[in-house]
């Protein structure tokens, strides 16, 4: 899969793991991971680059003695998720575009 690619559908899903209430890292993980594996040094380099694009805030708060990050989506973030839903139509009906002789092919 190109690189870019993966990236942008990376940065989807991360933002939509925090749409409907802040989290942290390990959360995010486990809540991505029906969709998609992630390992933690991935998830870190997605999230700030999220938060350089003013895709989301950070809080740090203690938690069972230990100090965590707690991830916001902003509604510059909001923005993003709606964007790629605009785009993955495109994305669609190019893919159906391309896959149009395989069709054709299974009905010979």
């Amino acid at each position: 899969m190109d690189i870019q690619l993966k990236r942008g559908l990376l940065d989807v899903c991360v933002l939509s793991a925090i749409k409907s209430e802040e989290s942290y890292g390990y959360k995010i993980i486990k809540d991505v991971k029906p969709c998609i594996e992630l390992s933690e040094s991935t998830l870190y380099t997605i999230l700030k680059r999220l938060e350089s694009a003013d895709m989301l805030t950070v809080r740090t708060a203690e938690h069972g003695g230990r100090l965590r990050k707690y991830y916001r989506i902003t509604d510059a973030g909001i923005k993003r998720i709606e964007d790629f839903k605009t785009e993955w139509k495109e994305i669609l009906s190019i893919y159906q575009f391309v896959t149009r002789e395989d069709e054709n092919d299974d009905e010979d």
